[in-house]
């Protein structure tokens, strides 16, 4: 195995040098954090770290989010947003000519629906907990939230889509800012 400069062994897995859960590298220095710690899921700020390099535990923070939609990391070339769908409610029906977008639930289930028309969504799939989808530029889609709980989410858009630093509350908030 390779034991150079800034390796550390992971805890958990055999003959992983090197393991970006236990630890983050900033500009000065490279800072470990035990086992225990690191599962421990602090809440995060709720804030678009935009443009420095960014480690989140995704999944603690996908389910820690109670906004419709919050931008947690926007670039130039790719945005992260997290999101939390009421029961009975969805993202809303939309396109994004020139992007596309990965999807990832963290916690509860919907129905996705994309197509070619806005009238013609003829790609429908159940989702839940762990399942990721992701929606070429120029499809028409909706997720609709077919559980009891709200559904929570991570997207990622290439190029980014919303203003840096963007939170809408509510869907309303969204609709309201398109």
């Amino acid at each position: 195995m390779y034991y150079g400069q800034n390796v550390h062994q992971c805890p958990c897995y055999a003959d992983v040098p090197m393991c970006p859960a236990y630890y983050y590298r900033n500009q000065r220095s490279i800072q470990y954090f035990p086992y225990s710690e690191a599962r421990a899921y602090p809440p995060i700020s709720f804030r678009d770290y935009g443009k420095e390099p960014f480690i989140v535990n995704i999944e603690a923070a996908t389910k820690q989010n109670n906004t419709f939609r919050t931008a947690l990391w926007t670039g130039n070339h790719l945005q992260l947003t997290l999101m939390s769908i009421n029961v009975g409610d969805d993202i809303g029906l939309e396109i994004h000519p020139n992007l596309d977008q990965f999807i990832r639930i963290e916690e509860g289930q919907g129905l996705v629906q994309m197509g070619d028309a806005k009238e013609r969504l003829d790609f429908q799939a159940y989702v839940r907990d762990d399942f990721a989808f992701i929606i070429p530029a120029g499809k028409w889609h909706n997720l609709i939230n077919t559980g009891n709980i709200p559904l929570k989410l991570y997207s990622i858009y290439a190029p980014p889509q919303h203003p840096y630093g963007t939170v809408h509350v509510t869907k309303a908030d969204a609709l309201a800012a398109e």
